[in-house]
């Protein structure tokens, strides 16, 4: 019997369609990545749209390499589609950037915070915003070149690390709901980045040699402060720089230059080895004392998004045994959650370097590889 083939079982994206038949929104930021990630599905057939968010003055970053969503990395986008044959499309967020992430990212060092602006762009432009736009478009998903691998289980759709574990880039994602979840596809996070880079070089795209994102997007200078200082004129202000035993050893000119954990470029001498062990934004304030005083043995969280399997209430999770995560480039650390009166995280050893602003990401003590969510550090203690 003559006539179009039948397709059978699920496409490569999970879909019970041929892949012709399924519409893929991919986020395309101009990098490496993002752009191997639509040359492969359009080589699979899929129906891709391309996708490029403004978020920033793209006069700033024009010549910056590794900067991201702005100037030259949208006429690379551009280019990347051109090649692969898809259609692309440029959406100015600037404003609702500036908002939902650089703003925050201000008031956050300005309260002695340490924030983390690609975790909030993700929650509430990329995988909100963007995510909503791929259902106006009637796309079946959208598409990212983040390094994490989405998989099913029992209850549903799952997050994982990557099978890279240098490029795993799950402790960003982890205020992805399960809703989002269901939405997206991460086609690179079961690569190697030299195989993406290869598979970048295969496709002839332009950006095979293109350097990867470094730092914040938005700081071109590398320096925080001076963005602080231009999103928020006159809020910087100096202070005394205190050992913990209560000594005044010097002075600072504003809390942002500094962060939990730093040892160099403090500006006094002590005659011992000393490490930032607090900020106190409404002192104007900055705490110092020896690296022992760093050990942070439990954090409360704000802003918590569980994305393990459904629980009938916060209170079935008190107690349960997790791996979590307080840096990015910190592997994670065996701990339990407390959820009696808030959500807490009492680690089995002491741990350094945790700051309020930044995200505990929780893993699986028995699955590492699986994200169950996290939230954002809001206060810490040392001691039993």
């Amino acid at each position: 019997m003559n006539g179009a083939p039948v397709f059978s079982g699920l496409n490569a994206l999970g879909f019970a369609k041929p892949p012709s038949a399924t519409r893929v929104v991919v986020a395309m930021s101009g990098g490496v990545d993002s752009s191997v990630a639509a040359a492969l599905l359009a080589q699979q057939g899929f129906d891709v749209i391309g996708v490029t968010l403004q978020l920033y003055d793209h006069g700033v970053a024009v010549n910056k390499p590794g900067a991201c969503c702005a100037g030259q990395d949208i006429h690379d986008a551009r280019r990347v589609a051109d090649r692969i044959g898809v259609p692309h499309y440029v959406l100015d967020y600037e404003t609702r950037f500036k908002h939902s992430v650089m703003d925050e990212f201000a008031d956050s060092y300005l309260a002695g915070e340490t924030p983390i602006p690609c975790v909030r762009c993700n929650q509430d432009v990329k995988f909100k915003d963007l995510l909503a736009l791929a259902k106006d478009l009637d796309a079946d998903c959208l598409a990212t070149g983040h390094y994490v691998q989405r998989t099913l289980g029992p209850a549903g759709a799952e997050l994982h690390r990557a099978h890279d574990p240098n490029r795993d880039q799950s402790y960003f994602l982890f205020a992805t709901t399960r809703e989002q979840l269901d939405f997206l596809r991460f086609p690179l996070g079961g690569l190697p980045k030299s195989e993406t880079r290869a598979l970048s070089a295969q496709f002839g795209l332009d950006v095979s040699d293109k350097p990867d994102s470094q730092d914040i997007c938005f700081v071109p200078s590398g320096k925080y402060a001076d963005v602080v200082a231009k999103l928020r004129p006159g809020a910087i202000e100096p202070g005394e720089i205190v050992h913990i035993d209560g000594r005044v050893l010097g002075r600072h000119d504003g809390i942002i230059h500094y962060t939990v954990g730093q040892r160099r470029g403090l500006g006094v001498a002590a005659g011992e080895p000393l490490f930032v062990v607090k900020l106190e934004p409404e002192a104007k304030r900055v705490l110092v004392g020896p690296r022992e005083a760093l050990g942070v043995t439990r954090i409360a969280l704000r802003g918590v998004n569980w994305i393990g399997d459904p629980v009938a209430s916060e209170d079935e999770l008190h107690g349960r045994r997790v791996l979590v995560r307080v840096r990015s480039s910190r592997s994670p650390q065996p701990a339990h959650l407390d959820t009696e009166a808030g959500w807490r995280v009492r680690f089995d050893h002491p741990e350094e370097g945790v700051a309020p602003g930044q995200a505990a990401v929780f893993y699986d003590a028995d699955r590492p590889s699986r994200v169950l969510g996290g939230g954002w550090i809001a206060r810490t203690q040392s001691g039993a």
